[in-house]
């Protein structure tokens, strides 16, 4: 049975999507279909089709009371909506349905494990955190009737109820149904734990995945976790790190972390570590593993450091998720690349080959908003140059600009006059690979975001913008002379 809650969201969020035109959501990145979303939650390929759950509050622009968004898609790219999938409707979760993944059960059923968070009440309110379950067909779910499966009493010694979220589950090949959840203690440290089931509803505590011990920042959330090319690989979106260098400039950000997994033991020894991208806003990923063998990758889009700016308020929604991305190795480093389902949106190709810059230049038919650009800068006949730019989303006064000093081999993504009335966080920077001067560029501009590709998906850099969507003028400028190439794509209504 549908509880009233639930039906109450379903009936607001029909009706409230009616009131937002297609014109004040991006063209070809996911939006809720009204109200707060932050972490992609369930991101699955279930009964041939892409499930996309989210963190939900359809009443208001701003966190809350969470539930589960629901929406599904054939390509990616373009979403129908589903109704609400969760809403806060029992007691051990009276305070919010909290993130967690989804999994295909053997008799077709999508399980679906999420946080269950309560107050605690009395002179210390905090949240109470818990494991719980729903099983459903790609539309409607019941909740376990024996919820919560994971709770406190399955926490090791030391570690808190207070901070114990965001179940990732899987299936190996034994079919065993195995899951991952931050926790943390008194330290505040990460700690990633292991259960394990072998029906989905019956959950033991396999051990201690990793505990990090204060290298990167505090306690761990959003886990993801697979196996690629050979190796194991653990996705975490720490809180409060520190800067090392160009690394993990955003105190809330996203570390990727390649290793060997013991199964028997539940140990995950790391080998390598990076951030995942190195812009703005980029928050919680999780992947799925699509039927033709791709690892796809989609975030939140935003940062809980820069997450209220007021013109929400008008537009009704809030919060995107970057454009799903294919996500693989070289060189024992993760790249990104947009889901090539991307290229289908591609109209109105303008080329340019061998293109001087030395002072501000403007490219006819080098322009648009939505638009994807390919560009490939070198110094002009072996010279040095000392700084390229480029705008992007150009207007009378506003612009999102994109910068490369090759001297420091330092790529910038400032979005100061992107129409902004507040003075949070405006810029980041990264440190890309030395090719003497060399930069290969893939931007996918939208509506309201930009994300940056740098060399073939080494590195990525992610904003969202505020601009009004008529700016989309592009021009190019570099201190001392640059070579380019340019190749230009509309994307799906772009002009």
């Amino acid at each position: 049975m549908i509880s009233q809650s639930l039906l109450f969201a379903r009936a607001f969020e029909h009706q409230a999507e009616a009131a937002i035109p297609a014109s004040a959501r991006p063209v070809f990145h996911f939006t809720p279909r009204t109200g707060w979303m932050n972490d992609p939650n369930g991101f699955s390929y279930y009964k041939g089709q892409y499930h996309l759950f989210y963190q939900y509050y359809p009443y208001r622009t701003e966190w809350n009371s969470m539930h589960w968004g629901h929406a599904v898609s054939d390509d990616l790219l373009h979403w129908t909506y589903l109704p609400a999938a969760l809403a806060p409707d029992e007691p051990y979760d009276s305070f919010g349905c909290f993130s967690g993944s989804a999994v295909t059960m053997d008799d077709g059923r999508q399980l679906l494990m999420y946080t269950g968070v309560r107050k605690t009440g009395g002179d210390e309110d905090r949240d109470h955190q818990t494991q719980c379950l729903a099983i459903g067909d790609g539309v409607n779910y019941v909740k376990y009737a024996g919820n919560p499966v994971l709770d406190e009493k399955d926490l090791p010694e030391g570690l808190s109820c207070h901070d114990f979220r965001d179940p990732h589950i899987w299936r190996d090949e034994d079919g065993r149904y195995n899951c991952i959840a931050g926790s943390c203690g008194k330290d505040r440290y990460g700690v990633m734990l292991l259960f394990r089931s072998e029906d989905g509803f019956s959950w033991k505590r396999v051990g201690t995945l990793i505990r990090d011990n204060g290298r990167f920042g505090r306690m761990w959330e959003c886990p993801d976790f697979f196996m690629m090319d050979g190796k194991a690989v653990l996705i975490v979106s720490p809180q409060d790190m520190l800067p090392e260098g160009y690394e993990y400039q955003n105190g809330n950000g996203t570390l990727a972390q390649t290793g060997t997994f013991d199964e028997e033991t539940g140990m995950f020894t790391p080998e390598t570590q990076q951030a995942l991208d190195y812009g703005i806003d980029f928050y919680a990923p999780q992947t799925l593993l699509a039927p033709d063998g791709r690892r796809i990758m989609i975030a939140w889009m935003q940062n809980w450091d820069t997450c209220r700016p007021p013109s929400y308020d008008e537009r009704k929604w809030f919060g995107q998720m970057t454009i799903p991305r294919e996500l693989f190795l070289r060189d024992g480093k993760f790249c990104q690349r947009p889901v090539r389902e991307l290229e289908s949106l591609r109209s109105g190709r303008v080329e340019y080959r061998d293109v001087t810059v030395s002072s501000r230049r403007v490219l006819p038919g080098v322009e648009g908003r939505p638009v994807e650009l390919n560009l490939h800068i070198r110094p002009a006949d072996g010279r040095t140059y000392y700084k390229f730019s480029l705008h992007i989303a150009e207007g009378e006064q506003a612009y999102t600009e994109v910068s490369y000093r090759p001297h420091e081999s330092v790529l910038k993504l400032d979005r100061t006059f992107s129409g902004s009335r507040r003075a949070f966080i405006h810029q980041r920077r990264c440190l890309v690979k030395d090719r003497q001067g060399e930069l290969d560029l893939r931007i996918i501009v939208d509506r309201f975001s930009v994300e940056v590709f740098v060399n073939d998906g080494e590195q990525t850099m992610t904003a969202t913008i505020f601009t009004d969507p008529g700016a989309a003028g592009i021009s190019f400028e570099a201190d001392g002379e640059v070579r380019m190439d340019v190749i230009r794509y509309a994307l799906d209504g772009g002009k």
